[in-house]
C-alpha cells in the first residue's frame, strides 16, 4: 500500500472555477481574487482580507504594516517554520527565539517573557511577538494578549495552520465540541476563530494545508489602515487597486507611493480557494475524525506518545505528530521513518527548531540547549499522513505498520534486558 504524507481534496467544483478564469481571460489578480477576499473576510468574522502569493508574503507585510524597522526585536517560537522568523530579517530586525511547552509544542508564554525582559534590560526595542499555532493545535492565546498589553507589542499571529480553528478564553457551560458544525466560522457562542484577536493574522494556502490554492496566503485585520498599506505594499505601492486599470471603472494612471513587493494572488489560485473555503467545515471534520481513529489506534502503543487536544481549544487537525519514547526504543526516529518509508508511507518532521539551523547559530550564537525543551522534543517527533482523502483503511495500516516496528525494536530491548539478567 502507497499512502502519501499529503494529498489535496481538489473536487469538480475548483476545477470548473478554474476553467471559468481561464476562459474569462483574466488569469491574474481581479474579479475572483476579491471574491476570494470577500468570502474569507465573512467567513472569520474580519473587516478586511488581503490575498497574497503566500503566507510568508503575508507576514511580511504585516511586520511592515505596523512599522517594524531595522534594529527592532520580534518575539518568534524556536518551534516553527522558517518563514515566522526569516521575515524579521528581512527588515534587519532580530528574532527572539522562545522555548515552547512539552503538551503542545506552543509558545511557552513564561519563557518568552524572560526572554523580552532579557532583550529590554541589553537596550533592545521590542516592538512585535509573531505566536503560532503548532499543527492546528491553539496556543496560549489569553498569555500573548497578556504580553502583548504589558510591552506594548503588536500582534501578528501565524495562523498558517488554523483554517479552521477556535478556542475559548474560558471555560463555560457550553458543550465540548470536537470541530464546528456547518460553514460558519463560529461553532457556538464563546468560541472565537484563530487569527481575530492579533492586529494581523496570516494564513497559508500551500498545497498541504487544511484549504489550499496551491501557492498563497492571506494577512487578515479588522484595522483600515494596516489592511491599506498591506494592499498596496503586496503590488508594487501602488497607491490603487492595479488590476482595476484594466476595466471600465478603472484609470490609466496610478502612482508608486513606496517601494512595495510583488505579492499578489493570481485569480486561478483564488479560483481554487473560493471552493477550498467552502468546503472548510467538511475538510475539518473528515480530518477530524482521521484523528480521532489514530488516536485510538495507537493509544495502547507503549513506546510514543499521542497528540492531546487542550482544553477550550479546537484542533484544526493540519498535522498529526507522535512522539517516540526513544529510552524504551533500540532505533532513533531516523530509522523508524526509513522502515515507514520502505512500508510506502510517506511521513514528515515539523520542525528542526530555529535556533538549532546553522544560520541562528552562527548569526547568534545560539547553542542546542538554550532552548532546551524544543531541544529535546525535536529528536522525538514524527507527524504521519492526514488529510481529507485518506480511508480509514489507510490509518489502520499506518498504525499497524508503526506499531509493527516499534514491536521489532521493543522486543531487542526486551532481549538485551533478559541477556543482562542471566549474566548476572
Amino acid at each position: 500500500m502507497k499512502i502519501p504524507f499529503y494529498r489535496p481534496s481538489i473536487g469538480a467544483e475548483e476545477i470548473d472555477e478554474v476553467v471559468d478564469t481561464l476562459n474569462s481571460g483574466w488569469l491574474t489578480t481581479g474579479p475572483k481574487t476579491k471574491r476570494f477576499e470577500s468570502e474569507f473576510a465573512e467567513y472569520l468574522g474580519q473587516r478586511h482580507a488581503v490575498a497574497v502569493n503566500s503566507c510568508t508574503a503575508a507576514l511580511h507585510l504585516a511586520l511592515e504594516a505596523v512599522g517594524l524597522k531595522a534594529g527592532d526585536s520580534v518575539v518568534v517560537p524556536t518551534m516553527t517554520f522558517a518563514a515566522t522568523a526569516e521575515v524579521v530579517r528581512y527588515f534587519g530586525a532580530e528574532p527572539i527565539l522562545a522555548d515552547c511547552r512539552t503538551e503542545d509544542f506552543n509558545l511557552d508564554v513564561a519563557d518568552a517573557e524572560r526572554r523580552i525582559r532579557t532583550a529590554l534590560d541589553a537596550g533592545h526595542r521590542v516592538t512585535a511577538i509573531i505566536p503560532v499555532h503548532y499543527g492546528g493545535q491553539v496556543g496560549d492565546v489569553a498569555g500573548v494578549q497578556r504580553l502583548a498589553s504589558q510591552f506594548n507589542l503588536k500582534i501578528i499571529e501565524d495562523a498558517a495552520h488554523c483554517c479552521p480553528a477556535y478556542y475559548r478564553l474560558r471555560t463555560t457551560d457550553l458543550p465540548t465540541m470536537d470541530h464546528p458544525t456547518g460553514g460558519s466560522a463560529y461553532p457556538g457562542d464563546g468560541w472565537s476563530p484563530v487569527g481575530t484577536s492579533a492586529d494581523i493574522s496570516c494564513y497559508s494556502f500551500y498545497a498541504n494545508k487544511t484549504i489550499t490554492t496551491g501557492e498563497g496566503g492571506m494577512a487578515c485585520t479588522n484595522s483600515d489602515e494596516y489592511a491599506e498599506r498591506m494592499r498596496i505594499m503586496s503590488l508594487h505601492g501602488i497607491s490603487k487597486d492595479a488590476w482595476k486599470r484594466f476595466t471600465a471603472e478603472g484609470s490609466w494612471y496610478y502612482e508608486i507611493i513606496a517601494p512595495g513587493y510583488k505579492y499578489n494572488l493570481t485569480d486561478i489560485a483564488s479560483s481554487i480557494g473560493i471552493h477550498q473555503l467552502r468546503k472548510a467545515a467538511v475538510l475539518h471534520r473528515r480530518r477530524t475524525a482521521l484523528a480521532r481513529k489514530y488516536s485510538e489506534l495507537l493509544a495502547d502503543v507503549a513506546e510514543i506518545i499521542t497528540p492531546e487536544v487542550q482544553p477550550d481549544r479546537i484542533h484544526s487537525w493540519h498535522l498529526y505528530v507522535i512522539r517516540l519514547k526513544l529510552g524504551l526504543l533500540s532505533i532513533d526516529r531516523a530509522q523508524v521513518i526509513k522502515e515507514l518509508q520502505q512500508m510506502g508511507i510517506g511521513t514528515s518532521v515539523h520542525w528542526m527548531p530555529l535556533h538549532m539551523h546553522p544560520y541562528y547559530r552562527a548569526t547568534y550564537g545560539h547553542e542546542t540547549q538554550d532552548l532546551p525543551t524544543a531541544a529535546s522534543l525535536y529528536p522525538q517527533i514524527i507527524t504521519l499522513p492526514l488529510y481529507p482523502d485518506m480511508t480509514e483503511d489507510q490509518v489502520v495500516y499506518v498504525c499497524e505498520s508503526v506499531k509493527a516496528i516499534l514491536s521489532r525494536s521493543r522486543l531487542s530491548i526486551a532481549l538485551h534486558a533478559d541477556e543482562s539478567l542471566a549474566s548476572h
